[in-house]
């Protein structure tokens, strides 16, 4: 059976890895029983209050914009803002300077201030929810205690509570009693971690029998607030006794839960408000940056050097000019040497007016550019991905083809800055119980006493009229096994039989509900467990005769063939990821003690006593061969009858290690070892995990798109070999290489060997074609020894030589140190799939971490950044919106670059020709508004709903998700390109009018509105021109940003209080201004067009090639495809 699942799911593991470091008493908390007042008279506990907002009205101003100038791009521009303040360096209006950052800044604050709102909304109504608190009577020989109703936010560590059911406790609470006499209540984790499945906790007797009035001066010592929620250590002091009570997770009810299929429960409060575990544990969303902005990182700071060139020629130029007209700047417009209306008294001299010497102004006037062309690092750029992520998450998360019917769930984005890297993905490591399979188990077949009952052919349903007890989830049963456990009980095979379903039915813990089923002569049974494995092995036990119908906290009852029968539970050890089984001590009810223990063979065998049936063990071993070879999950059960000294000695030791609260983890495990020794061998089972629906479909189609497939599991290597042929991980056609060691040594020499293997094989075949196929299997210990012998660059040399990577029995850590050698070691985008919580590791280590809503709750999904309910859903999210949201994302920066380095290259060649003095004939007020207003929205909508290629074509060739990996559409060759464009663009723009009027008497802010609209007319027709797929929203958005234009410019020039009154209106009157208008668009466009006909015509890529394809509908493109798609193959 899988090591990463066993009785209790891999959340265990985790548990035991995020444990809380144990405590000794000088660390523990006291908690006394309903005394809040004394129990936090030193105002070192939390109040019951939550509050996950970020912001108060004070501090969201101050806070937020710290946050947000986290971000250097907005320092830059505040320093710009700051600089066009100085008079000496003003070049737009104050108001115009700060506009552009204001908008930015406003708008992401009114986003953040409504995010925070509803956070705040959501902690009144949680904070005012009321809860019945236990008053404390001033005189308690004539009070009556009683619960009075107080608010969620008034609750104390200390107070006793009262849940009704179907209620959540206000706070992390000790049982003290519950509405069952046995002391058990039922809660529902849904809302902490996902589970729908029924988990006991249970008041200890102590309490249970003590009325609440006697249990005042009661003292709790328990360990400090951790995030562990499957862990707990305290103890239990009543008053008048010295005796420590032990109290652990199964006693603790957490803020979350909710209380089910029980009257009522009442607790003490341990942990309130932010120290509860269900506070602790809300971490939020995971953040990461995509590597396309980082990429942008590098073309920003290029976009600075090229910026800073600008500046510097503007201010040498200027310099050398000054030097040239010094003897002219008495009575220079811009350079007033001399002040004639001041004179200095002294000498009589006249004042320097508005002239600092030739090496200031250069200083000036560097610093002037500065702020002209600041708009060369588009500010835009940074809400507009923001705007075009949130839409590009909308439509992710309205696919109905990521819709999970079978758990209701869609797809979700936890995190919107990572859309685009879903389109360059090159390697996946997924998990395989629950994510690849089902996980839901289903009892196949079993090995009792060397017996192989494996036979399908006889395998059939439960026959009518035989138990009246059914299980919900139908078990087939063979026929001969059901003989032997009704007939063969004089036989010691049938006796071993018969307890072989006893310690399927026992050893476990399970909670059963009995239902009305549509037979009135039979109840059905719904098994409740935190483990899929348990509730399919109870399942059987209870098909073959061995029915579990009730559960308390001190016994269980099990119908047996038709007899009800009480067990007393004397002890339990819970499976755990070092023992790697659990263990059950049974009172019978004959008087015997007996010890059932079941768990992964690695660790059974190690515990049989192999000298009593040496036989049955061999022959179990043999067994449990083929039933992983077949797929199978594989579990050994074994028994012990102890005597009446065995097990007092085992409850001494139980009790002691059980109230410890220093090391009280080792002390129990420790006791488990002690107890769980020569154990006779009963048998095995083997259970099938089926594979989820189109896993081999969604596998191979991967694989075409070049997408390496790591598989990291728990399993023996037999399962995880048999589910990789059954997925197409695994090919008969591949060559094996199986690192499976048990000592460094012989590790060492399999990692040789495995390289030499490699490169013998690479060397063989030259050709990518006809290139062996290989596969390397490792199990965790191989593991182990190359990361303590620091040997992870050779296992590093070995797996990037392998089509397929399966790691067999690794552990969580393990998972996660796997995907960081390939981090580390390439710059392959790295994804990481799982759905349970010993893949959380391997999930947050990944550059894209995807949790799948399955069985073993939502911790995975909780630390993901998309979440899903099915493997196959890898398909659509990569090759369909993974490389529309990178090709619209990349294109989208590379477009903001080059329309603000247009705009930029027409303010630079303008101050060319005007003595360098940095004024503007394009109004400051159009400069503000380009970048804001007259091209921002035609570039989102484009991202958001722009589509190179159908979703039908990318999934028919996945081949074409090869372009993300290669980074075709962002890239340092594409960004060189476009800034050539950019600057032929603004030659064009400025030099065909300027040569056209240079003769004439035009003024300048006639000349500058005809750059603004020939600008903005451009560098949109440029968009136009690579758009896709049309839909009116982007001929609105396009069609609609030129007239918005038009008449921002025809406002601007309407106010008699700008400059350029009217230039507008008489310049539009003349045949020449449309005449140069259709001149700059034409001869702009000349570059970008005939650039696009060559290379989709000459040069096409695999995507024009397919867009072709597309678009044509005849019947040879559709029945012959591989002609005009001969270049996938590079993919």
């Amino acid at each position: 059976m899988a090591e990463d699942n066993h009785h209790g799911s891999s959340r265990h593991m985790s548990a035991m890895s995020m444990s809380h470091k144990e405590l000794g008493d000088e660390d523990a908390r006291a908690v006394r029983v309903g005394d809040a007042a004394r129990t936090n008279e030193r105002l070192e506990f939390a109040g019951n209050a939550v509050r996950t907002a970020k912001y108060s009205p004070l501090t969201f101003l101050p806070r937020n914009l710290f946050e947000q100038f986290h971000r250097l791009a907005y320092v830059y521009f505040l320093a710009i803002a700051v600089l066009n303040q100085l008079p000496q360096l003003a070049v737009f209006g104050r108001g115009a300077s700060v506009m552009p950052l204001a908008f930015v800044l406003t708008v992401t604050a009114v986003k953040d201030a409504y995010e925070d709102w509803r956070r705040h909304r959501s902690d009144r109504a949680e904070n005012n929810r009321l809860a019945a608190v236990l008053s404390v009577p001033g005189e308690p020989e004539s009070a009556q205690l009683d619960f009075a109703p107080a608010k969620w936010k008034h609750v104390r560590v200390g107070d006793v509570v009262r849940v009704e059911a179907n209620e959540s406790p206000p706070a992390d609470m000790v049982l003290l009693a519950t509405s069952d006499p046995t002391g058990v209540a039922y809660v529902q984790t849904l809302n902490l971690d996902g589970e729908s499945n029924l988990k006991t906790r249970y008041a200890k007797q102590e309490t249970l029998t003590t009325p609440l009035d006697r249990l005042a001066g009661a003292v709790i010592r328990c360990e400090r607030p951790n995030r562990n929620i499957y862990g707990f250590q305290a103890n239990l002091e009543l008053p008048g006794e010295t005796r420590r009570i032990p109290l652990g997770p199964s006693n603790i009810v957490l803020r979350g839960c909710d209380l089910k299929n029980t009257a009522w429960a009442v607790g003490v409060v341990v942990y309130a408000g932010r120290e509860t575990k269900a506070m602790l544990n809300n971490a939020g969303t995971p953040t990461k940056r995509s590597r396309l902005e980082t990429h942008m990182n590098r073309e920003t700071l290029f976009l600075s050097v090229i910026l800073i060139v600008l500046c510097s020629v503007v201010a040498t130029l200027s310099g050398v000019w000054l030097r040239a007209h010094q003897t002219d700047l008495e009575l220079a417009q811009f350079f007033h040497k001399k002040d004639y209306l001041k004179t200095d008294d002294k000498d009589e001299k006249n004042k320097n007016y508005n002239y600092y010497g030739i090496a200031a102004q250069i200083v000036f006037n560097f610093l002037m550019a500065v702020i002209v062309f600041q708009i060369m690092i588009p500010i835009s750029l940074y809400i507009s991905m923001e705007l075009v992520r949130l839409g590009q998450a909308y439509f992710m998360i309205r696919d109905a083809k990521l819709y999970d019917e079978s758990s209701d769930s869609r797809f979700q984005c936890r995190a919107l800055n990572i859309n685009e890297d879903l389109g360059q993905v090159k390697c996946i490591f997924s998990d395989k119980t629950g994510t690849l399979t089902q996980n839901k188990m289903e009892f196949r077949c079993a090995s009792i006493d060397a017996v192989d009952y494996s036979d399908i052919a006889r395998q059939q349903p439960v026959a009518d009229g035989e138990p009246a007890w059914v299980p919900k989830v139908p078990v087939n049963v063979d026929r001969e096994m059901v003989e032997m456990v009704r007939n063969g009980g004089d036989t010691e095979q049938g006796r071993n039989t018969r307890e072989f379903f006893l310690a399927l039915a026992t050893c476990n813990t399970i909670v059963p509900l009995i239902m009305d089923g549509p037979d009135p002569k039979k109840k059905v049974i719904d098994y409740q467990g935190e483990s899929p494995d348990e509730q399919a092995l109870v399942s059987a036990a209870a098909a073959y005769g061995f029915a579990l119908v009730e559960r308390t906290s001190g016994h269980i009852v099990i119908d047996v063939l038709g007899q009800k029968q009480r067990f007393d539970v004397l002890g339990l050890h819970e499976f755990d990821s070092d023992r790697k089984r659990m263990s059950v001590i049974i009172g019978c009810p004959d008087k015997t003690v007996k010890l059932f223990v079941k768990g992964a063979d690695s660790s059974m065998f190690g515990i049989i006593d192999k000298t009593l049936n040496p036989d049955v063990v061999q022959a179990t071993e043999k067994h449990l061969h083929s039933y992983s070879s077949v797929g199978l999950r594989t579990l050994v059960i074994g028994v012990r009858d102890l005597s009446q000294a065995e097990f007092q000695e085992w409850q001494m030791a139980y009790e002691k290690a059980s109230t410890a609260l220093l090391g009280r983890g080792n002390q129990l495990r420790s006791v488990a070892a002690n107890i769980e020794r020569n154990m006779r061998l009963l048998g095995a089972s083997g259970i099938e995990d089926k594979l989820q629906e189109g896993v081999p479909e969604a596998i191979e189609k991967l694989r075409q798109a070049g997408i390496k497939v790591w598989v990291l599991t728990g399993d023996k290597q037999e399962t995880a070999i048999s589910i990789g042929y059954s997925c197409k991980l695994l090919t008969r056609e591949m060559t094996q290489i199986v690192i499976n060691s048990n000592s460094r040594e012989s590790c060492r020499k399999s990692l040789d060997d495995a390289i030499s293997m490699v490169n013998k094989l690479r060397s063989l075949s030259t050709d990518s074609q006809s290139r062996v196929p290989l596969a390397l299997i490792i199990d965790g210990n191989s593991l182990v020894y190359i990361f303590d012998t620091d040997r992870e660059e050779k296992l590093f040399e070995v797996a990037i030589g392998c089509d397929v990577v399966l790691c067999c029995r690794v552990a969580p850590l393990q998972k996660a140190g796997i995907v960081d050698l390939i981090k580390k070691r390439t710059s392959d985008m790295t994804l990481a799939i799982g759905d349970g919580a010993n893949d959380v590791s391997m999930i947050q280590m990944a550059d894209v971490g995807i949790g799948i809503s399955g069985q073993e709750g939502r911790q995975a999904v909780m630390a993901s950044d998309f979440a899903m309910g099915q493997f196959r859903f890898l398909v659509p999210l990569l090759l369909v919106h993974g490389h529309w949201n990178y090709q619209r994302m990349g294109y989208m920066i590379l477009y903001n670059f080059y329309r603000n380095a247009t705009f930029v290259f027409v303010l630079f060649w303008y101050v060319l020709y005007t003595g360098y003095t940095l004024t503007t004939a394009i109004t400051e007020w159009s400069s503000v508004l380009y970048s804001v207003i007259y091209t921002a929205v035609p570039t989102i909508v484009v991202a958001i709903l722009d589509k190179d290629l159908s979703r039908s074509t990318l999934l028919k060739y996945p081949q074409l998700y090869g372009a993300g990996q290669r980074e075709e559409n962002y890239n340092l060759r594409l960004f060189i390109f476009i800034m050539m464009d950019s600057v032929w663009q603004s030659v064009a723009v400025f030099f065909i009018p300027y040569l056209a009027y240079r003769n004439s008497a035009i003024d300048s802010a006639s000349l500058g509105d005809l750059w603004t609209l020939s600008v903005v007319i451009l560098v949109n027709i440029h968009l136009a021109m690579d758009v896709i797929r049309w839909t009116w929203i982007t001929h609105a958005a396009i069609w609609g940003s030129i007239v918005a234009t038009w008449i921002c410019v025809i406002v601007i020039d309407s106010i008699p209080s700008l400059p350029g009154f009217w230039a507008i209106y008489k310049v539009m009157g003349t045949g020449l201004f449309w005449a140069l208008l259709l001149a700059v668009i034409v001869v702009g466009m000349i570059p970008h067009f005939a650039a696009k006909a060559i290379s989709e015509h000459f040069m096409p890529s695999d995507i024009q090639i397919a867009r072709e394809m597309e678009k044509s509908q005849d019947s040879h493109d559709v029945s012959h495809p591989e002609v005009q798609l001969s270049t996938i193959a590079r993919a």
